[in-house]
């Protein structure tokens, strides 16, 4: 299962949050893991909750005041509750110095006890989302992933059917590469995969009598993404015995794939030799693109064709 150190997150998010480490142990600092965050019943992050406490607890102003008018005993007994209740670290909001029982508290269990100077919603959001990133859950798929008139498409297909000569075309005709070969599809919403490539494949293409391409190098910084949704899947394969005219025309229901429970559309274009595939791929996401806003051109061939038909009855 995906999982996160506190320390990792201070890391990343120390510039955009303005992190200051105040105590507790960095190596080995406590872990987020998303196998027991799904089975638990708390929340990831919010603000100081002492009946239902979150595994990150951010301890803003309102809750330092609330806090100062408890006596120390009931302040000792409030943060009691949030002991073994996995709390990961806690993080305080528009202040620097954590109130004294925090403070103890916090060294005595070993939790690390972090500060920003932003407002806590901020806080809050931007965690959150790089939480949600962090310990997504993923899968692998066999394949290529571009960004193709900004929309994520997956190229599929056995080996050698062509898929690297496929995305090297599209990337000469401006599309972006996010991922070769093995391609991780994060599940970050519960309608999103968003899909990343491996560190040690970032910016490769591996194309049969070419080698390894560094595409950065080769195209420049434009012609690759870091990530990118996943919205459509083009499966490239080579009908049987190579003749493509037993094929489908006129397909009137649309193909999907689930992948994590998501259903993404699938496209799937035969290849044989005269068939300009950069081509084809791109009509693909363009005709998607319109049938996500209402225009489907098989069924307004349809609807033109019975209108035909009705004048001659």
């Amino acid at each position: 299962m995906p999982q996160v150190s506190v320390a990792q997150l201070f890391k990343d998010n120390a510039d955009a949050l303005k992190l200051a480490w105040i105590s507790g142990p960095r190596e080995p600092s406590p872990h987020l893991d998303s196998g027991e965050i799904n089975q638990a019943s708390q929340g990831l992050i919010g603000h100081l909750n002492l009946v239902h406490p979150n595994w990150i607890q951010i301890f803003s102003r309102t809750e330092a005041a609330y806090f100062a008018s408890l006596g120390e005993r009931d302040q000792r007994e409030a943060l009691a509750r949030l002991d073994g209740s996995g709390l990961a670290c806690i993080i305080l909001s528009e202040q620097e110095k954590p109130p004294a029982t925090l403070a103890e508290f916090a060294t005595s269990r070993n939790i690390p006890l972090l500060s920003s100077p932003l407002h806590s919603l901020q806080i809050i959001w931007v965690a959150r989302t790089y939480l949600g990133r962090a310990l997504a859950e993923f899968v692998t798929r066999h394949g290529v992933l571009l960004d193709v008139l900004g929309m994520g498409m997956l190229i599929t297909g056995d080996s050698g059917v062509g898929k690297s000569e496929l995305a090297l075309e599209l990337i000469s005709r401006g599309s972006g590469l996010v991922a070769d070969d093995v391609v991780e599809l994060y599940h970050i919403a519960p309608e999103t995969l968003e899909g990343r490539s491996p560190e040690l494949l970032k910016d490769f293409l591996e194309v049969r009598g070419l080698g390894m391409l560094n595409i950065r190098t080769i195209f420049g910084e434009t012609a690759v993404r870091t990530r990118k949704n996943l919205k459509l899947i083009v499966q490239m394969e080579k009908p049987v015995g190579g003749v493509i005219a037993g094929l489908e025309r006129l397909p009137l229901n649309a193909s999907s794939e689930d992948i994590m429970g998501i259903r993404v559309r699938k496209v799937v274009l035969p290849v044989a030799a005269g068939r300009n595939l950069a081509v084809l791929a791109e009509a693909a996401v363009r005709n998607y693109v319109l049938q996500l806003r209402g225009i489907d051109s098989t069924q307004e061939f349809i609807q033109r064709q019975e209108k035909q038909l009705s004048r001659r009855g």
